[in-house]
């Protein structure tokens, strides 16, 4: 009887240490397969997140091309037009032009191809109805502390054209149009410290469209602005430009342009210039009265005139070189000076030939003056004989004689004084 009962005691204790034991290695076998499923969650999600990322279309691949601005009124003027418009080329880097405390830039612009629109869009498009057309951002800045009034007329202009281009209202939106923020109904008002931006359309026929890529360069006109409401006789700043390049031949010529004085033969395109000869920053200084006249520069260039301006030079049988000389004026007078009067005298083969400055070569007008008590730029240019220059003139002196200023009305302001420098 006790065996039995040590047996049975026995065979109880065999049981219990077989059910603990169970009862461990189901709890490790039951963390192992959480921690087990725990992993193959997080691993699925990884590759999940992988493949979802590369089902992502990169940005920079699904980002449109060019200013989105312009993509907008592109597709505006596709679907007022009904025509279908493509992209031909862009530029978005600025330009400035300061009017003495007033900015005007080009912010960019494109030139769009417009092809088989409606009918009644033909007019501006030379009674055609394939073309193209400019779009171009403009920001006219007053950072005076008065207001002034500014006319956003931004004029197109090319080598060869028969007429000036201007701005289309019906092919964009009139809430993005520069002339509808400075117009007539509030007086072309920009308060001081304020900033408008906006757009200009240019519209060209296909005729038109094939001259102006065939020059590859526009010139946009910068209108100065004015002091007072409706009048225009009181200017702030100079007038100015910009040049669009409309293809890769015109940025070649922008770039090359670059380099040479900015007379009339080079801001509006007349033809080629090749730098022959020049010199900066010379610093020779005379005194014409109160003013003090200083010699900074010259360029000698070889010109080639375009088609167009060819008839101007038709005397010029054995070719033609341009003498470009740069003055600074410090006006300490009374009076302002008047850039467009300023008559200089170049002398030649040492003293025995001479020749006038040629005026119809340079961008002064009327308005351009340095005022009394401030400094400015002169430009002079003459026109030379290129077999006479290269045979006769080139090693020899070349004399300036320069004055006596005078005033808007004409009216010499110097005496009589002038002042010789020597190249």
């Amino acid at each position: 009887m006790k065996k039995l009962w040590v047996l049975a005691i026995f065979i109880l204790s065999l049981f219990v240490i077989g059910g603990c034991g169970k009862g461990e290695n189901d709890e490790q076998d039951t963390a192992s397969d959480s921690n087990a499923q725990e992993e193959t969650s997080e691993t699925e999600q990884e590759e999940q997140a992988a493949e979802e990322e590369e089902e992502e279309p990169k940005e920079e691949e699904t980002a449109p091309s060019g200013d989105s601005s312009f993509a907008d009124l592109i597709a505006y003027m596709e679907e007022e037009t009904e025509g279908i418009a493509n992209v031909m080329y862009e530029n978005t880097e600025p330009q400035e032009h300061e009017l003495d405390g007033v900015t005007v830039s080009l912010d960019g612009y494109t030139l769009v191809e417009l092809n088989d629109f409606h009918a009644d869009f033909s007019i501006p498009f030379n009674d055609e109805t394939d073309g193209g057309v400019i779009i171009a951002q403009y920001t006219v800045t007053n950072s005076l502390d008065k207001d002034v009034y500014y006319m956003p007329s931004f004029y197109l202009n090319f080598t060869g054209a028969d007429k000036a281009y201007y701005h289309y209202q019906y092919l964009i939106p009139e809430e993005e149009q520069i002339t509808e923020k400075l117009s007539p109904s509030n007086d072309y008002l920009l308060k001081a410290g304020e900033s408008v931006t906006g757009y200009i359309a240019y519209p060209f026929g296909k005729t038109h469209l094939e001259a102006v890529l065939e020059v590859s360069t526009a010139i946009v006109e910068v209108p100065a602005a004015q002091e007072k409401k409706g009048e225009f006789g009181n200017p702030i700043g100079k007038d100015g430009q910009f040049t669009l390049s409309l293809n890769e031949a015109g940025e070649e010529k922008v770039a090359a342009n670059s380099a040479f004085y900015e007379d009339k033969v080079t801001t509006d395109d007349m033809g080629e210039k090749i730098m022959l000869k020049e010199e900066d920053n010379i610093g020779k200084e005379e005194k014409i009265r109160d003013v003090t006249v200083t010699l900074d520069g010259y360029q000698f260039t070889e010109f080639i005139p375009n088609e167009i301006e060819a008839p101007r030079f038709e005397d010029f049988q054995n070719g033609i070189v341009l003498l470009t000389v740069k003055f600074l004026l410090d006006n300490q007078g009374e009076e302002d000076i008047s850039l467009s009067s300023v008559s200089t005298k170049l002398t030649v083969n040492d003293g025995m030939q001479y020749m006038f400055d040629q005026a119809m070569l340079l961008n002064y007008s009327y308005d351009d003056v340095i005022k009394a008590g401030e400094s400015g730029e002169l430009l002079q240019i003459y026109t030379l004989d290129k077999e006479q220059y290269d045979k006769i003139w080139k090693d020899k002196s070349f004399l300036i004689e320069i004055g006596p200023f005078r005033n808007q009305d004409g009216e010499d302001i110097s005496k009589g004084a002038s002042a010789e420098f020597e190249l």
